[in-house]
């Protein structure tokens, strides 16, 4: 197998098509299965295609014969929205279909996704309410939207993710995702999860232990460092460039969502595109395991 992007599309559609098997539906089918349609959200994000409408139009000239079938622009934005719950369960499963998944040592962050700037969009918005303003450290700037709280091994491969209002505790929101899904951590009895200083707390320090788990962060100038902290610094720049992948090359800051359901797809397309890249990566051997560079043209 290559790792050009229409071996890739051919064996995502494969798989998600025997993974869904035949769902029981009334009334008439959709003349674009559900496997089409996630390996057409999937190809429109690894080719950096914004605009529905433009990409409606790119695929029958860029990807001859691929779709028989492609609806209108609004159509496949419905579609889109509402196969919200769907995204999420095949970024599970291809993320389960790799060697990564059982990987022992997670790393968690939050990211900065803006969903506005001006004064009148935060006040009229259907996002008001559940997007918010919150401050972004790396660029000294405030901002309007949310932010995602993402967990991935070392390799970069999505765990699970969360969206969250901006001035929602990072601590908070770990121990929501991890009560949330709970066979995560079951599933792995000698966890070690590698954080920043923003996850310094007695409280998570506490929770996670009752669960078997080991936070590595670092302490406070103020404070006794912790055991392997020097080791921190490298294990770090992972996550950082986890983030730089989402938006350098998937666009996460350009996902263009209105609305609540809107957004979490928006940024569910992008995290599977990322699982699918990182997935047929490992099938087909690449050294570089979270190297989309083959499937962006």
């Amino acid at each position: 197998m290559t790792n050009d992007l229409n071996t890739l599309l051919t064996a995502l559609y494969v798989t998600i098509d025997d993974w869904l098997g035949e769902s029981p539906r009334l009334g008439r089918p959709h003349k674009l299965t559900d496997a089409e349609l996630l390996t057409l959200a999937v190809a429109q994000v690894l080719l950096g295609v914004h605009s529905q409408a433009r990409w409606l139009r790119y695929v029958p000239t860029h990807l001859p014969g691929a779709f028989p079938y492609l609806p209108g622009q609004s159509g496949y934005n419905k579609r889109l929205h509402k196969a919200l719950p769907l995204l999420k369960r095949a970024i599970r499963a291809l993320a389960c279909d790799t060697d990564l998944w059982q990987d022992p040592v997670w790393v968690a962050d939050s990211t900065p996704v803006e969903c506005g700037r001006s004064r009148p969009t935060t006040q009229r918005s259907e996002l008001a309410g559940w997007a918010g303003y919150g401050y972004c450290r790396s660029h000294s700037r405030w901002f309007w939207g949310l932010r995602l709280h993402l967990i991935c091994t070392p390799a970069g491969l999505p765990v699970t993710w969360a969206l969250a209002t901006p001035n929602i505790d990072e601590r908070q929101v770990l121990m929501a995702i991890c009560e949330h899904d709970p066979e995560l951590i079951n599933e792995r009895p000698d966890l070690l999860i590698i954080a920043d200083k923003g996850y310094v707390s007695a409280e998570l320090d506490a929770f996670l232990a009752e669960r078997g788990v080991r936070l590595l962060r670092p302490s406070y100038r103020n404070r006794t460092p912790r055991p392997d902290e020097h080791l921190l610094k490298p294990i770090r720049q992972l996550i950082e460039s986890v983030n730089d992948t989402l938006k350098g090359q998937l666009d996460l800051e350009l996902h263009g969502g209105r609305t609540v359901t809107g957004v979490g797809a928006r940024i569910a397309q992008r995290i599977l595109a990322l699982t699918a890249a990182i997935w047929h990566n490992r099938a087909t051997g690449q050294p570089i395991t979270r190297s989309l560079i083959a499937y962006d043209h």
